[in-house]
């Protein structure tokens, strides 16, 4: 069998910087034949086929094993299907810092999140044995309003990347906002995704100083339908209206105009929303369901019986009122308008109680795009006027970011910027 060029110089006791990154990316998760299936966003591993430990073992071994190429026309961590553990860090680069030097740093960015997507430890990495489970690894990087101002590149924003207008509904927090750098890890396992904002944040931080970072989850992947869009802390399912074919992607996500650095990359909005737990526990099913304007048993609009069905936003009950409320989140956030679509990956956070008792726990609403003042402004603008869920609901972090295409082996994140 012929060898990679990776793989001789591994047989040989050589481990190179540049070799490696040469052969990186190939293998992907998806070839796990039986184990897992995409479907509502999540790649998930059926707990039917695991009728005995010895298989279930064998399925979790191979989940904890499974990657996702780091390497390609585009980032990854945007169209992979939603893995369990995730966080996002937003870095402030260092004073003075130079095109040089962010080129320096991206590059060294890519070698270390290449090598942690196949389950190898970055060089150097003090403790390599936690890179060996990548599951479903990814790493996605991004550039804030102020890393173009601050290396004087402002002749290359593309055109409707702008921080977000004030919204009426916003209490926004500087410790959950902003940012010139975001960095975003992805994973199955948290230990190894703990590993990687480990490393990744080190490197980071030689060219640029930490500002926020935001940890979340979604739901395990392992013995969960794989027809079923995962729920935020509310109880809601959270992710039913999203671009699910390649075509949708490249209507919505992916930049085809701009400048050519952003060709095929997206743009990133985080919103970090506080919920009000003692709040919404006091309501009934039947308000719940209300305000959402879809089933909270299986997602399903108040005008259908499938999560996917359509909403009927002309529907009537026997009193003549809309079934789905003018106020209702769905209603609100509903759009013909193709220019107002756009994919949504949020995780939800948990961060110990507040002195109410209550948990101080919401959701990171993160969101991608090509155009955030065509797509993602005017539903925001019309949740912020009139969504009844903003009574439980409060916004305290914002952020935007562009987010360049992928690369090829040899090549870094953000090369058509940097040069």
């Amino acid at each position: 069998m012929t060898q990679t060029p990776a793989e001789a110089n591994e047989s040989s006791g050589e481990v190179s910087r540049r070799g490696f990154l040469a052969s990186a990316g190939v293998v992907s998760s998806y070839v796990a034949a039986g184990v897992a299936g995409f479907a509502g966003g999540a790649l998930t591993v059926n707990a039917a086929h695991a009728n005995t430990p010895e298989k279930e073992a064998q399925l979790r071994a191979q989940q904890q094993s499974a990657t996702i190429p780091f390497y390609g026309d585009y980032q990854a961590g945007i169209m992979t299907p939603l893995q369990a553990y995730g966080t996002y860090m937003a870095f402030t680069l260092k004073p003075s810092t130079t095109v040089a030097q962010a080129r320096s740093m991206m590059q060294l960015l890519t070698d270390d999140a290449a090598r942690l997507a196949q389950g190898k430890p970055t060089l150097p990495d003090g403790e390599p044995y936690l890179a060996t489970e990548p599951a479903r690894l990814t790493s996605t990087f991004g550039f804030g309003p102020g890393y173009f101002s601050k290396l004087g590149l402002q002749g290359s924003v593309p055109a409707g990347f702008a921080e977000l207008p004030a919204f009426s509904i916003d209490k926004l927090q500087p410790e959950y906002s902003g940012g010139d750098l975001v960095i975003h890890v992805g994973g199955d396992n948290p230990l190894t995704v703990a590993h990687a904002v480990r490393q990744l944040s080190r490197t980071a931080h030689t060219f640029a100083e930490p500002l926020w970072s935001q940890t979340g989850f979604s739901r395990p992947q392992y013995g969960v339908p794989s027809d079923q869009t995962g729920r935020n802390l509310f109880g809601q399912v959270d992710g039913t209206v999203n671009p699910r074919t390649p075509e949708q992607f490249d209507k919505q996500v992916w930049a085809s105009t701009g400048p050519q650095w952003f060709r095929d990359g997206t743009c990133l909005v985080v919103r970090r929303i506080q919920m009000d737990f003692a709040g919404w526990d006091k309501l009934d099913d039947t308000k719940k369901e209300t305000a959402m304007g879809r089933n909270l048993h299986n997602g399903a609009p108040l005008t259908g019986t499938k999560e996917f069905d359509k909403p009927d936003l002309a529907a009537k009950n026997d009193n003549g009122m809309p079934v789905i409320a003018s106020f209702a989140h769905v209603r609100r956030a509903k759009t013909d308008n193709p220019q107002e679509k756009f994919l949504r990956r949020p995780l939800n956070y948990e961060d110990g109680l507040l002195s109410s008792g209550e948990p101080n726990a919401g959701l990171i609403f993160a969101a991608y795009m090509a155009d955030i003042q065509k797509q993602f402004v005017p539903v925001q603008q019309r949740l912020a006027d009139l969504d009844l869920m903003n009574t439980w609901t409060t916004p305290i972090g914002s952020a935007v970011f562009a987010l360049p295409p992928g690369c090829q082996p040899g090549g870094y994140i953000g090369e058509g910027l940097l040069g």
